[in-house]
This record gives C-alpha cells, sequence and structure tokens, in this order.
C-alpha cells in the first residue's frame, strides 16, 4: 500500500507531540538505577534502610512496580509501607550514586554504601565514595539536588 500525501502529513504531525509527550513523561519520572532484571537498588529493602537501620535483601515473594523498576522487600509490611508512599522510601537520585550525581554523572551502587540525611536515602557507588560524599555532605547533596535529573540527559 502506497504512502499518500494526506498520511504521510498526518504522520509527520503526530511524531513531534508523540516526541514531547515522551519528553514530558522523562521528566515526570526520572529513571530508577536497576539491573538487568528491572530489580531496583539491587534487591535491596529500602524501608530496611529506615526501620532496621541496615541494609537488607528483599524477597521475591514481596515485590512492589513502581517508577518502571520492582522493588523487592523482606516482608510484607515493608512492601505494603512503601507501595502507600514510595517517594518517603525511595533512594534519592533514583538510587543512582549520590556522589557521582553531585559530579554531574551517574554510576550505580552497592547496598552497604548509604546514609539517610533529613529523611532521604541516598546510596553510593562504594562505601570508599561515600566517605568522599560525607567529608561535604551537604553541599555535595545541594549540587546533587541542583543536578538531578538533568543528569540523565548527560
Amino acid at each position: 500500500m502506497p504512502l499518500t500525501r494526506r498520511a504521510f502529513l498526518i504522520t509527520s504531525a503526530a511524531i513531534p507531540a508523540v516526541a514531547a509527550t515522551a519528553t514530558l513523561v522523562r521528566a515526570a519520572t526520572p529513571p530508577v538505577y536497576m539491573d538487568r532484571n528491572g530489580t531496583a537498588i539491587d534487591g535491596s529493602d529500602a524501608v530496611a534502610y529506615f526501620t532496621e537501620g541496615k541494609p537488607v535483601r528483599g524477597n521475591a515473594a514481596f515485590t512492589h512496580d513502581w517508577n518502571g523498576a520492582t522493588w523487592r522487600f523482606a516482608s510484607a509490611a515493608n512492601r505494603d509501607a512503601f507501595a502507600a508512599d514510595p517517594q518517603a522510601y525511595a533512594p534519592q537520585y533514583g538510587g543512582y550514586c549520590a556522589w557521582a550525581v553531585s559530579e554531574g554523572y551517574t554510576a550505580s551502587t552497592v547496598p552497604e554504601a548509604w546514609k539517610i540525611v533529613d529523611g532521604r536515602l541516598f546510596l553510593n557507588y562504594s562505601r570508599r565514595f561515600q566517605r568522599k560524599w560525607e567529608r561535604d555532605q551537604d553541599a555535595r547533596i545541594r549540587a546533587g539536588d541542583a543536578n538531578w535529573p538533568s543528569v540523565l540527559n548527560g
């Protein structure tokens, strides 16, 4: 079936609208750092950082899909708490390394390099980078907040 001029014009007019919508969606829900299976923060329980004060491995039996990723939890109670208010428990900067985001790029994280500051969970690439981030934590948070989520476009 040949492409008519009318079909071409309609399709051409729709492409910018679709692209603009995709851009708006991306800006509204920044991506989350996840593994190749779509699991957020290496399968760690985001709620446990707040309730147990340490990283706890999540269980595949207790999951919640949010912001394009699957989040695992150690218990149904933690899953339900997260589902009720994901923004309260999800790590800052989509779970990307807080040091890296403060420097203007993204990097993966490990569950053991973490800190809660003013009720916000921050993860880092390693304990070494965690210590570097903590040396000037307030400035790093300000820089990270200023760079997020635009750092995803770079």
